[in-house]
């Protein structure tokens, strides 16, 4: 089993750029007050905030009847129409 030495540690990117930004009290508070909770850095949870948005905007969750007609047209797809051909016979024209 490797020692905690000889173990490598994970690259770490230096920081070198800078973002500079105005708030209002109310959130210069907030702020201060979940870096003493959390341990990071301003900088560290500005990018833990944006990461989230990021994650939650790129993953879609369906429920109910969304979920369904999704499943219903994995399961059952309907039938290419008329426009769908032509697009795929022209993008293998073009692309091969």
């Amino acid at each position: 089993m490797p020692t905690t030495s000889s173990r490598r540690k994970p690259d770490r990117e230096i920081k070198r750029e800078r973002i500079e930004l105005r708030v209002g009290a109310s959130a210069k508070e907030l702020i201060q007050r979940a870096m003493a909770v959390t341990g990071l850095t301003a900088g560290d949870l500005a990018y833990e905030g944006a990461r989230r948005v990021l994650d939650e905007h790129e993953r879609m969750v369906l429920t109910g009847a969304d979920r369904q007609a999704f499943l219903d047209a994995l399961t059952n797809p309907p039938e290419p129409t008329d426009k769908l051909v032509t697009a795929l016979r022209r993008h293998r024209e073009l692309i091969g």
